[in-house]
């Protein structure tokens, strides 16, 4: 199935994402605040420090999503009894949540969130949201789907549990109602290893969709990152950590916002070389200077006297390359000298009959 469209470019907030445009990147918090408040704010200035483009969190409301029967996807601490009351101790309020956005768009940060919920939505909604990111776990929720298409607002799409048939109705149903989307390769393995991150996946979306495609990366190294970026994305999003020696579900699957300033950095140097394609001539000529340093000349081996018909034992290959260059040696074998050469003279086109 084939459902082809232009690649439109995106406004989120204050940034574009697009094709050509430097790569959207979203530093993932998930649960890794701990239903802090403090640190959800610490996470939002260690994320701006990092050059980041975007701070996304995730909004959960225990009785809208969960019930007491969910099991841990990760064992937590005997703080909690249950999953249910994870998610219960994770909340926000929503003055609590407006408080954080102030805080991300003062650092320069779009503010982000996945809601897990309808109740989720409408919360965020009244927060205001410039975007959506459906989790893998959502793509199929249709009833999710409809009320965040009915914002009229880009969806970022996390297609980690999917297969394609999946994916192909969740791009269709967006599509239909005219959504702008950025579909997003995601493998929901925690972490997830080098042989399932899915680079090939990329090039398959963007063929299949003709949308803006991206990484969601749950590898905890900065490598895939780099990878993706090298391969060509308009987004890539990476989970986040403060220090790996936190305690929580994502810590694992995360990079350290020391690492996230590594991988921005990194990102944008290979933007930098993508965007200018080298030509070899021009290149060439223009490191003339270098090339006469480097490159070897045609030099006499020993003193050779005036009338001597040069053969390869006469010659040496020699730094500077000012002279008749090293490749031209089997054009000077043969020749006879018009004048004598010392040892490690160069040898001159006029010095030739």
């Amino acid at each position: 199935m084939k459902l082809h469209r232009p690649h439109q470019p995106i406004t989120i907030g204050t940034q574009t994402i697009g094709q050509g445009l430097p790569c959207f990147i979203v530093g993932e918090v998930a649960q890794s605040h701990d239903g802090s408040l403090g640190q959800a704010h610490a996470f939002i200035d260690a994320i701006a420090s990092a050059g980041a483009c975007a701070v996304k969190f995730q909004t959960h409301v225990a009785a809208a999503e969960s019930t007491v029967q969910e099991p841990w996807r990760v064992p937590g601490s005997g703080q909690d009894a249950s999953r249910y009351a994870y998610w219960k101790r994770m909340e926000f309020s929503e003055p609590q949540w407006v408080e954080l956005k102030c805080h991300a768009q003062e650092r320069g940060l779009v503010f982000l969130s996945s809601p897990f919920s309808l109740e989720a939505v409408d919360l965020l909604e009244r927060v205001g949201m410039p975007a959506w990111k459906v989790g893998s776990g959502e793509i199929s929720n249709r009833v999710l789907c409809r009320r965040l298409a009915s914002s009229g607002l880009a969806v970022f799409l996390s297609t980690g549990m999917s297969p394609w048939h999946e994916v192909d109705e969740a791009v269709a149903y967006f599509r239909a109602r005219n959504i702008p989307l950025v579909v997003l390769q995601c493998s929901s393995v925690y972490p997830c290893p080098p042989e399932k991150i899915g680079l090939n996946v990329l090039a398959q979306l963007r063929d299949r969709y003709g949308c803006l495609v991206g990484l969601s990366d749950h590898s905890g190294t900065i490598y895939s990152g780099l990878a993706a970026a090298a391969v060509g994305i308009e987004v890539l999003e990476v989970h986040v950590t403060l220090s790996r020696e936190m305690f929580g579900p994502d810590v694992q699957a995360s990079i350290t916002t020391a690492e996230l300033r590594q991988l921005v950095d990194g990102v944008r140097v290979i933007e930098a070389i993508r965007s200018h394609p080298v030509d070899k001539d021009q290149m060439a000529k223009e490191l003339k200077p270098l090339r006469d340093i480097f490159m070897k000349s045609i030099v006499a081996k020993t003193e050779l006297p005036a009338g001597t018909i040069l053969q390869e034992e006469h010659l040496i290959l020699k730094k500077p390359g000012t002279g008749i260059p090293a490749s031209r040696l089997g054009e000077v074998v043969g020749k006879r000298l018009v004048r004598c050469l010392r040892s490690d003279e160069r040898v001159l086109e006029a010095d030739l009959q």
